[in-house]
């Protein structure tokens, strides 16, 4: 019996993991490949194109994110299909508007690409929330955007080598390439199961929420998400920064044109991150898990500043650090895309979803994006992109160390106060 069950889950996490990822890795092919591009000698009034695209999509993209708080806290499992084929095919038909529309004029399009895009995250996760094995899941998912960023660059990047197609028709073809493996996949996701009774039982069953429900765990919680989502908005606007950019920081330390570094950069990162946080699978106790993530988090911005300090004093070289930044950050930003808010839910029995609370959390998060941009082209445009990142990893890893310790003390006493109170009601009857 006991094998039997143990194939039964490894069958569900492979399938699941499976469908998962590949609709969120072919998902990025329709948001990122244009990032590798330069747009050299265009602008518009007066500030470097790429910027402007970038910034908009962001815009779009954090646009998305406000009305998925509503929208994904609210969705019922019926939908989530239909929903995520509208998304992808929306954002297709703005990369092809946009090959098609001349520059400038096409810069609109690239804002609604990212606010067809914007869904696509909650959605799927969707699926995978309050399982017992949500951990594997989720950082299986989660693993996607960090390869799939480099890998869909890489892509673009080739694709104008072989095809000879310019910068402004490379993003819609690379989403073209993508396309057909984002309906199979998004097909296979549909069919994933249902949360056992099991599931329920181990990480609370997760419902649609009313706006009664949303406003009473915003009002429990106030403090809490406050400090987070301030660690996250800096967090998110550091990470977009550094991938958003990572041609430029790349050239800057001597890799330029080459096209494999995207990907192979990453790949580290991607596993270390899977292996590690995946394991919290295996932590039942939901208050424990929640309590350790806090303690990955502190680690995490640790390593940022540290790896930064390192390879600036020239005890690390450039790949390194890298690759120990990217680490540091996606400890960080993984945890708060999906599991964090899971095991906290489970932990404190609220009646809801994740969903509402990663919205939350990604909202305030690309807003962070948007203003870093604007902050490094209108404030300091003088200061290098290498410069202005290894700026940013020390301030990410200060802001990191305080948010977090204070969010650690303040769930601590959370659940030693529910705990008592629990106990005076059994000891009462």
């Amino acid at each position: 019996m006991t094998f039997k069950i143990q194939h039964k889950n490894i069958k569900f996490i492979t399938y699941g993991a499976f469908a998962s990822f590949g609709t969120y890795f072919c998902m990025y092919a329709f948001r990122k490949p244009f990032t590798v591009a330069t747009y050299e000698h265009l602008a518009f009034m007066g500030v470097d194109y790429k910027i402007i695209l970038i910034i908009t999509q962001v815009l779009g993209y954090m646009l998305s994110k406000f009305i998925g708080i509503k929208l994904i806290s609210e969705l019922k499992a019926k939908n989530r299909l239909r929903y995520l084929l509208i998304m992808i095919s929306m954002a297709e038909l703005s990369l092809i508007l946009f090959g098609f529309v001349p520059t400038p004029y096409n810069i609109i399009f690239m804002f609604l690409n990212g606010l067809s895009l914007g869904m696509i995250w909650g959605i799927v996760f969707s699926y995978l929330e309050g399982r017992k094995f949500t951990e594997i899941l989720g950082v299986t998912l989660c693993s996607s955007f960090i390869v799939s960023s480099g890998a869909v660059k890489s892509s673009g990047l080739l694709l104008m080598q072989a095809t000879g197609v310019n910068e402004i028709w490379m993003p819609a073809l690379t989403g073209a390439v993508f396309l057909i493996p984002f309906l199979g996949f998004a097909l296979l996701l549909d069919k994933i199961p249902k949360p056992t009774k099991e599931d329920k039982a181990l990480r609370k069953e997760r419902k649609p929420m009313s706006r009664a429900d949303r406003k009473k765990v915003l009002s429990n919680f106030f403090i809490p998400i406050v400090i987070l989502v301030f660690f996250y908005i800096c967090l998110t606007a550091i990470r977009d920064f550094r991938d958003n950019f990572s041609r430029e920081i790349w050239d800057a330390v001597g890799f330029e044109d080459n096209a494999s570094i995207y990907t192979l950069s990453e790949l580290p990162v991607a596993i270390i991150v899977l292996i590690s946080i995946g394991l919290f699978a295996f932590v039942k106790d939901n208050y424990r898990a929640f309590i350790t993530y806090h303690y990955l988090l502190i680690f995490g911005a640790i390593l940022i500043g540290g790896s930064t300090f390192l390879f600036q004093t020239q005890v690390m070289g450039p790949v390194l650090w890298m690759v120990l930044v990217g680490l540091g950050l996606y400890i960080c930003y993984v945890p708060f895309n999906c599991i964090f808010f899971d095991r906290m839910i489970a932990t404190f029995k609220i009646e809801g979803n994740a969903g509402y609370l990663i919205y939350i959390a990604d909202a305030f998060g690309y807003l962070g994006s948007m203003a870093i941009l604007l902050y490094k082209n209108f404030g300091h445009r003088s200061v290098s992109w290498l410069q202005f990142f290894s700026y940013g990893t020390y301030a990410i890893a200060f802001v990191g160390f305080a948010a977090t310790t204070c969010s650690l003390i303040y769930f601590k006493k959370k659940y030693k106060m529910e705990q008592l109170t629990l106990n005076n009601e059994l000891h009462i009857i």
